[in-house]
């Protein structure tokens, strides 16, 4: 006797159906969300709150900021980062990464106290961490502070000598602070060690422009776009080549 299709079918339906979090990869889910978050933060965004709903915890918060952040609503996506690293059960390390997300966040909408106060968090967590530093540094400079810069970055190249990009933006705190020599020093060393590092290209143009070595300074920022046409770097240089030639124009 035949047996009845329904029946053959039966223990299947009776098979609870897998659901999408017990398919879910916690760690390539991760990846993959922080991954939309940076290029596509739409769809990031729409993988984070799925996640969410799914009980994706911590991670699926945290690329829910770095995608708000992508879609340029940075306040909020820092004041999430912010609360999730107090909040959260992960090693300090981790935590100091999220304020330090934060504190780029709050540089790029123009906040730099909100910044200084969340990369000084992040190094009590972390204390010395140099990439911390070098962040901590460009938003000093990036209010003014000259003078803390020089601090924060002599303490950093004493931890790391060849870090290149803090000679040149220690040269650019000199410069600032007319302290010529030294900035020199700094620029030398840094393209001893790239000689073709477009931002220490640049920074030597501006102070060779200085000494009004107009053929010098022309010969650094032809160099340094050539070196990397589509860096803020190259940017810079040719709008100080405009300036320059209009200023011998006139």
């Amino acid at each position: 006797m035949k047996t009845p299709a329904i029946l053959l079918l039966l223990p299947l339906l009776l098979v609870p159906a897998v659901t999408r979090a017990e398919l879910i990869e916690p760690r390539q889910e991760y990846r993959t969300c922080l991954q939309l978050a940076r290029q596509k933060p739409e769809e990031g965004w729409e993988e984070a709150i799925a996640w969410q709903s799914l009980g994706g915890g911590e991670p699926a918060r945290h690329c829910a900021a770095l995608a708000l952040i992508g879609l340029g609503k940075l306040a909020e996506g820092a004041k999430r980062l912010e609360a999730l690293a107090g909040q959260s059960h992960q090693n300090e390390r981790t935590r100091a990464e999220m304020l330090a997300q934060a504190a780029q966040a709050w540089l790029m909408a123009g906040k730099a106290d909100e910044a200084l106060t969340d990369q000084d968090a992040a190094l009590r967590m972390v204390p010395g961490q140099p990439d911390l530093m070098l962040d901590k540094a460009v938003t000093l400079a990036s209010v003014g502070h000259y003078a803390e810069v020089v601090e924060v970055l002599s303490a950093l190249l004493k931890a790391q000598p060849n870090r290149i990009e803090a000679m040149v933006l220690r040269a650019s705190a000199y410069r600032y602070l007319d302290k010529a020599e030294l900035a020199k020093e700094d620029v030398a060393r840094a393209l001893v060690l790239d000689p073709r590092y477009p931002d220490a290209l640049l920074e030597r143009g501006m102070l060779r422009r200085l000494e009004d070595n107009k053929a010098g300074a022309r010969e650094d920022w032809l160099k340094a776009i050539e070196a990397a046409p589509d860096s803020p770097a190259a940017d810079t240089a040719r709008r100080n080549l405009e300036i320059m030639d209009v200023k011998t124009a006139n």
